[in-house]
C-alpha cells in the first residue's frame, strides 16, 4: 500500500518520503508544519493514533491526513479527542488524495 501511495502522490507533485512504520519516523527529524504526514490507523507496530497523537503535539505540528478502511466506529473510537486535518477512506483514490493534499 504505502509503495502504491507514494507512487501517486510523486505523480501528482508531492516529494515523498515514506516509512514502514511509526518507529522508523521516530528515528529521524521530527516534520514540521511546512510537511504533511499521511498515517494510516492499522499501522504495525505503534498504532496509527498514538502517532497522530504524537504529531499534532509536536511544537510545529504538520498537517496529519488519516488513511483508513475501518469502520466508523473503530474511527471514533481511536481519534477520540484528535483533530487531523483530512480523513481518507479506503480504497484511496488520486481525487480523494488530491483533495486531502493539495499541491503548492
Amino acid at each position: 500500500m504505502s509503495d502504491s501511495l507514494a507512487l501517486i502522490l510523486s505523480n501528482i507533485g508531492h516529494k515523498v518520503i515514506s516509512y514502514p512504520d511509526a518507529e522508523s519516523l521516530f528515528k529521524v527529524a521530527p516534520p514540521d508544519a511546512r510537511d504533511a504526514v499521511i498515517v494510516d490507523l492499522s499501522l504495525p507496530g505503534i498504532p496509527g493514533a498514538q502517532l497522530v497523537r504524537w504529531l499534532l503535539n509536536l511544537a510545529a505540528p504538520p498537517r496529519v491526513v488519516v488513511i483508513t478502511g475501518q469502520s466508523q466506529s473503530f474511527i471514533d473510537h481511536q481519534l477520540r479527542g484528535l483533530s487531523p486535518a483530512r480523513l481518507v477512506r479506503k480504497p484511496l483514490d488520486v481525487e480523494a488524495l488530491t483533495q486531502a493534499l493539495p499541491v503548492e
